[in-house]
């Protein structure tokens, strides 16, 4: 049984930045398919990044291509979210999930869940 917990989140102006990170604790040396999400209020939870479970590639939502930057650390077994250039709209709880399987933008795939860290961007 794997489980994620996430850090980083905080409260920050519109052009500012904060880096998030995804710690997983397991038994095994197990790599995992780690991705991001956040819910848009009153809605289910919208896809942001994934990374592979080798790190040899990503995936980005339109909405944060070129801003967000998502990263990992095999050795510290830590995923980063590295946001930059952050508006209102990106003001949410920010979630860690994983899967063994696949690196995927649907969120039926992920077994893993963190309880989330709150980004809010201010105007």
């Amino acid at each position: 049984q794997v489980q994620l917990e996430e850090s980083g989140g905080g409260l920050v102006q519109a052009g500012g930045s904060l880096r998030l990170s995804c710690v997983a604790s397991e038994r095994t040396s197990m790599r995992y398919h780690i991705a991001w999400f956040r819910p848009a209020p009153g809605k289910e939870r919208n896809f942001v990044a994934a990374i592979t479970d080798t790190g040899r590639s990503s995936i980005y939502s339109d909405t944060v291509k070129g801003r967000f930057t998502i990263s990992r650390d095999n050795a510290k077994n830590t995923v980063y979210l590295q946001m930059n250039n952050l508006n209102p709209e990106d003001t949410a709880v920010y979630f860690c999930a994983g899967n063994s399987r696949i690196t995927s933008v649907q969120i039926k795939y992920y077994d893993y869940w963190g309880q989330g860290t709150q980004v809010t961007v201010s105007s």
